[in-house]
């Protein structure tokens, strides 16, 4: 019995412990999509969970480092849709990346945390938004490692080098993100001018894929 407990109590501390974390990141993203990342303060966060603010600077060391969780677990639910998107088409490259461009722009445009932060309630606001842009993580590299990974998965695409798909699927991602942040017109309108892009792009690979 005393070895069962022993071997256990890491485990419940473990779990205690990511549970706390994750209070931490819902009060926080609470916060952001109801009065702005400019409300967010390590104070009030320590305030609103529970707990001292000692503890929370161990799971959080700053501000920033909350808002790459946040940001994280935001595109996470993204990539999640990219690939269903692309499994609803699984011998049709160019429909699939277009479902999946779709489906990532109506979602952006329908996200409380996006409209949060770019509607930038104050200057401080402004302050989450290179995270979502202009940072390699975990917006940008993340996701182009995991749609290129998808797209090899669900499509094979073996007469194209890893470095070839990599950067295709670059280009895609950084033009679905220009159209999510800076849109200059409505959705299908976008969608369609990607398409373009698409069949350029991917040119033979489009009727090759198994």
């Amino acid at each position: 019995m005393y070895d069962r407990v022993v071997v256990e109590a890491p485990n419940f501390q473990n779990e205690m412990r990511q549970l706390l974390r994750e209070r931490i990141v819902d009060a926080g993203r609470r916060i952001v999509v109801t009065e702005g990342w400019g409300a967010v303060n390590m104070s009030r966060l320590a305030k609103e969970v529970g707990v001292s603010r000692p503890v929370l600077y161990k799971e959080f060391g700053n501000k920033h480092e909350l808002a790459e969780v946040v940001v994280r677990q935001e595109v996470d639910t993204f990539l999640v849709g990219i690939a269903e998107s692309l499994a609803a088409h699984p011998a049709d490259v160019e429909a699939g990346l277009t479902a999946a461009v779709e489906f990532t722009l109506r979602t952006g445009a329908d996200n409380t945390l996006l409209k949060a932060v770019l509607s930038g309630r104050s200057a401080t606001d402004t302050a989450l938004l290179p995270v979502l842009m202009t940072e390699t993580e975990p917006v940008l590299g993340r996701a182009i490692v995991a749609v290129t990974a998808a797209i090899r998965a669900q499509y094979g695409l073996a007469e194209m080098t890893d470095a070839d798909l990599g950067a295709l699927t670059e280009i895609l991602v950084r033009l679905a993100l220009s159209h999510l942040f800076q849109p200059t017109g409505p959705v299908d309108r976008a969608v369609a001018q990607i398409r373009l892009v698409v069949a350029s792009t991917f040119g033979a690979a489009l009727h090759s894929a198994e």
